[in-house]
């Protein structure tokens, strides 16, 4: 089962809102109530303090009379929004404005609260509910006469915090709607780029590989839509290569094969007879060596395409060039063709693999004259420059055509005016001569025009120490 995305992401988000949601009534919900109990009791603490001193007077024989004591507590209850009492010593309230518990003793303990200046309860069951209870002596001449108590509903307290939560959850909820525009932008900017591009790759997977993700937005996204693009687009390019070079190798194997299956059934049905056989069976011969030859190129490409088959070493160009060029004496005297060697100085050290550079050499000497007419010169040419040496061979013949120029280094690729001039070419050569020249990190460039010659150049670096 396909677990979406998009739906996680959703499923996160909700999950993230209910979690915070139970964080704040619970968790804040009891700090807040924490809070404001102990602002409560601080301030009925520090009344009942202000209340305890003014009574002093009552009880040290001054002027002060329980009635205007009685009178200012009556205006100050409803202000607190307390009861607020006086006790003497026995517990018994002496003042109690409009509760009407005056006479009414109650089992008082001061010493109950402890280090606490509050208490929570209903006050030894003087209240059918709970109460926030703070008390303060009534001294004077080192004499405790009574308490001053101020009882505080904590349903009050309840209420404060409530609405304080309230603030808080309408807050909270303004914020979790408005991060939806988070969710929305997630989904313009990821959801459906991301399903355009897993829709691509289904296409792909499926072998589609014309489909073109249309995305263009220049972010990640539309980075990764171009990535994918681009590589359809070069396996698509991979997939046509291969067609062509499965048709070619077919062709060019197909050829000989053929030439060699009629020259043999020939020879045992006795169409050729015996006095002719061996000149059909040398032709057998050159049929096997053509596919000897195209089934070599085709091992020291797949050789060259591992990597890491170089074995580098220093070695004088000059004298591969020379040693190269005499392999052909036998081929140049049938077409009188001559080699002009030009070489900047008598010894010119490379760096790089000696038998993969003389299989290029060889390459490129028996492409030069198997273009070239009767009685020309092929012009083969090294010298350095900077930290590199540059070797050019230069023939005289056919060319190439300028629309075949960048086709050449093609495996079986043939152009149309070498067909009828390289009949036992395999059109390897070249592909061979580019792999191993870029193997060493080099390149190899061709300056040709058709009817006047062509010229390739290709580089290798100067010696090293070792």
């Amino acid at each position: 089962m396909i677990r979406s995305l998009y739906y996680k992401f959703i499923f996160g988000y909700v999950v993230f809102g209910l979690f915070g949601f139970l964080f704040i009534s619970t968790y804040t919900s009891d700090r807040a109530y924490g809070y404001l109990l102990q602002e409560k009791a601080d301030l009925l603490y520090d009344e009942a303090n202000q209340l305890a001193a003014h009574c002093s007077t009552l009880y040290s024989g001054r002027t002060a009379s329980i009635d205007t004591v009685a009178r200012q507590l009556s205006i100050l209850s409803p202000s607190l929004r307390s009861e607020i009492w006086i006790v003497d010593r026995n517990g018994t309230i002496t003042a109690d404005p409009g509760g009407g518990r005056v006479g009414l003793t109650v089992d008082f303990d001061p010493t109950a609260l402890g280090n606490r200046n509050y208490g929570i309860g209903n006050f030894y069951g003087t209240f059918p509910y709970d109460v926030l209870s703070v008390s303060a002596p009534i001294t004077g001449n080192y004499t405790t006469y009574g308490y001053i108590l101020i009882h505080m509903p904590i349903s009050q307290i309840q209420a404060s915090r409530d609405g304080l939560l309230n603030v808080v959850y309408i807050t909270c909820g303004i914020i979790f709607l408005l991060s939806l525009i988070i969710l929305l932008i997630f989904t313009q900017t990821v959801y459906f780029p991301l399903k355009k591009i897993t829709a691509g790759a289904n296409a792909y997977a499926a072998g589609n590989l014309d489909y073109q993700i249309k995305l263009s937005s220049h972010d990640e996204m539309g980075y990764l839509a171009e990535t994918l693009n681009y590589m359809s687009d070069k396996l698509n390019q991979i997939e046509d290569y291969q067609k062509t070079f499965i048709a070619n190798l077919s062709h060019d194997f197909r050829s000989p094969l053929t030439s060699i299956k009629g020259y043999l059934e020939a020879i045992i049905d006795g169409t050729i007879p015996p006095q002719m056989q061996e000149k059909y069976l040398t032709r057998v011969i050159a049929e096997t060596e053509r596919l000897n030859k195209l089934t070599q190129g085709m091992l020291t490409l797949n050789s060259l395409d591992s990597k890491g088959f170089l074995f580098r070493t220093n070695f004088d160009i000059n004298r591969l060039i020379k040693d190269t060029a005499a392999s052909f004496e036998g081929t140049c005297d049938q077409k009188n063709i001559a080699f002009e060697l030009t070489f900047a100085d008598s010894i010119q050290m490379v760096y790089g693999d000696f038998g993969k550079i003389q299989q290029v050499m060889y390459n490129l000497i028996d492409n030069a004259i198997k273009f070239s007419h009767n009685d020309s010169i092929i012009y083969i040419q090294a010298s350095p420059k900077y930290e590199k040496i540059f070797v050019s061979i230069k023939d005289t013949g056919i060319g190439i055509p300028k629309d075949s120029l960048k086709k050449i280094w093609e495996r079986f690729y043939k152009t149309d005016l070498s067909r009828g001039k390289d009949k036992k070419g395999t059109g390897l050569g070249l592909s061979i001569v580019k792999e191993i020249v870029q193997a060493h990190g080099e390149n190899i460039d061709v300056i040709s025009t058709e009817g006047v010659g062509t010229e390739f150049i290709f580089s290798l670096p100067r010696a090293v120490d070792l």
